[in-house]
């Protein structure tokens, strides 16, 4: 079963994509089949002078989530959800959550073999 963490700006399908996957005020975890989702707070990875993306990943890893879409990620975030087995979409900025899943499902989404941002420790 698919779970897919959307970097959010708050809870809610509607909420807009936070394009910064370390620093994001959270992720909206979603059932693609139903859209069924629950919010999990990013918070203190938003407090954290570095390794922000690496709290951020495992935030996503202890969701459940095996798909990660957002809009940039750095080289250790993505490292450490590649390790996790986690596919990462990026560049989906200037959207809302659901429009993100409707691309997603569309086969719109290309998974990212690599990250897309120096992140801040590079």
């Amino acid at each position: 079963m698919v779970k897919i963490a959307v970097s959010c700006e708050e809870p809610g399908l509607d909420s807009l994509i936070d394009p910064r996957f370390g620093r994001a005020a959270g992720f909206c975890i979603i059932d693609p089949d139903t859209l069924e989702s629950r919010f999990v707070d990013n918070g203190s990875s938003q407090a954290m002078a570095q390794g922000a993306g690496i709290q951020a990943a495992e935030t996503v890893c202890r969701s459940g989530a095996n798909v990660v879409l957002t809009g940039s990620v750095g080289p250790k975030a993505f490292r450490a959800l590649s390790a996790a087995g986690i596919q990462v979409g990026q560049n989906l900025e200037n959207l809302t959550v659901r429009q993100a899943i409707a691309k997603f499902k569309a086969g719109e989404v290309d998974m990212a073999s690599e990250p897309n941002s120096m992140g801040h420790g590079a």
